[in-house]
C-alpha cells in the first residue's frame, strides 16, 4: 500500500479556485473539509457530556480511561443484579464496601436503578473479561451451597 502524506491547513480566508488548483498542481487532493462556528452561550452548555461511570479523563486529557474504583463498583452491581438482588440490597452492599456515587453520596436504591442504562451499555465489556469469568465461577459455587 502506498504511503500517504496528510497536512492540515488552517484557513485564513475563503478558499478560491486558484488555491485549489495550486494545491492540486502539487499533487494534493482534498479529502475533508472541517467547519466551525461560534455558538450562543445557551447552546454551549448542551455540548458538555458527563464522563460515563467507570471511566475518567486521562492525565493528558486526550482520552478516557478506566477508573478502577468505579469499575469495581460496576462489576459488583452487575454481579448482584444477576443474583436477582433488590436495589436496596445492592445499595447496602456498595455502601458496606465503601463505594460512593460520583457526588460522594451513599448509594440508594434509586441511584442503583439510575445505573441500569450504564450497566446495559458496559455489560458486554464486563462479560468478556477474565475477571468476570472468575466471578461467575464463584457465584455458581456460592449458589450451590
Amino acid at each position: 500500500m502506498a504511503k500517504v502524506e496528510r497536512v492540515r491547513q488552517e484557513v485564513q480566508a475563503p478558499l478560491d479556485a486558484a488555491e485549489l488548483e495550486r494545491q492540486a498542481g502539487q499533487g494534493w487532493k482534498m479529502v475533508a473539509i472541517e467547519w466551525e462556528r461560534e455558538l450562543p452561550e445557551a447552546q454551549t452548555q448542551k455540548l458538555t457530556e458527563e464522563v460515563p461511570f467507570g471511566l475518567q479523563v486521562s492525565a493528558d486529557a486526550g482520552r478516557l480511561e478506566e477508573n478502577p474504583i468505579e469499575r469495581e463498583a460496576l462489576f459488583l452491581m452487575m454481579e448482584l443484579t444477576i443474583q436477582d438482588g433488590p436495589y436496596s440490597v445492592i445499595a447496602e452492599e456498595l455502601n458496606r464496601r465503601g463505594y460512593r456515587t460520583r457526588q460522594g453520596m451513599k448509594w440508594t436504591p434509586i441511584s442503583v436503578f439510575q445505573m441500569l442504562p450504564r450497566l446495559i451499555d458496559v455489560g458486554p465489556q464486563i462479560f468478556a473479561t477474565q475477571e468476570w469469568q472468575q466471578r461467575r465461577k464463584r457465584m455458581a459455587v456460592a449458589g450451590t451451597k
